[in-house]
């Protein structure tokens, strides 16, 4: 029989024997950690570039503990060389890569290994254009990062729930959270490419929706 936990940030209420475990979203205080993948453009080849740790407000990924939400908008770099933006940046000037933008919390102490680790949460909207993807998973990385298994799934509004079975080995790397993926924009230019709210509370109208769906239901039990 499975044992259900509940962590409400890193670290929070794991023991060894735990068989399962749910994580969720949290605020700006949890233990967020960003990486960004770089690619060519597909007309370029698509080819990697380099990966690299990246700071948490450099992801564009904006945290509002009032709610508590967390809005990734398109990726930006300052830096104007041709390297990143074609014919050199600026406002309106086109991206010259494709960034893949990782926001996430990890636990690296064996706690989670061997379970089945599910992370919940909602999305409370997501505007993108066609120029950006964004998407929720769960990783399971090797102990020096070189191959990793995963869960993931398309950003759509609403509740989400995703679940992987990690593998018995304490120095495995467990990750979740959200990727955004898309050409790089220029800072003052990303308002027309949207961008994706992550929660760990719905929305007050989904609230009312649920409210409503309860109380319909207790009136046909009761007729």
């Amino acid at each position: 029989m499975k044992r259900f936990i509940s962590v409400l940030c890193a670290g929070a209420l794991l023991t060894p024997a735990a068989m399962a475990a749910t994580v969720g979203v949290g605020d700006s205080s949890a233990p967020w950690l960003g990486f960004m993948n770089v690619f060519e453009l597909p007309a370029n080849g698509g080819g990697f570039v380099f990966g690299s740790g990246w700071g948490v407000p450099d992801l564009v990924a904006n945290f509002d503990d009032g709610t508590p939400s967390v809005t990734m908008s398109p990726n930006t770099i300052g830096d104007p060389d041709p390297f990143w933006y074609q014919g050199g940046g600026g406002p309106g000037a086109l991206g010259n890569k494709i960034m893949e933008a990782n926001l996430f919390q990890q636990i690296d102490d064996g706690s989670l290994s061997g379970t089945t680790v599910t992370f919940e949460g909602f999305v409370l909207s997501n505007t993108f254009t066609a120029a950006h993807e964004a998407s929720i998973f769960i990783r399971d990385f090797a102990a020096d990062f070189s191959s990793f298994t995963e869960t993931k799934i398309a950003a759509t509004d609403g509740a989400f729930s995703i679940s992987l079975d990690t593998i018995a080995d304490a120095s495995r790397n467990i990750q979740w959270g959200f990727q955004v993926k898309g050409e790089n924009v220029w800072e003052t230019d990303t308002a027309p490419f949207g961008n994706v709210v992550f929660s760990s509370v719905p929305t007050p109208a989904s609230v009312a929706l649920l409210g409503l769906g309860g109380l319909v239901a207790s009136r046909r039990r009761r007729g």
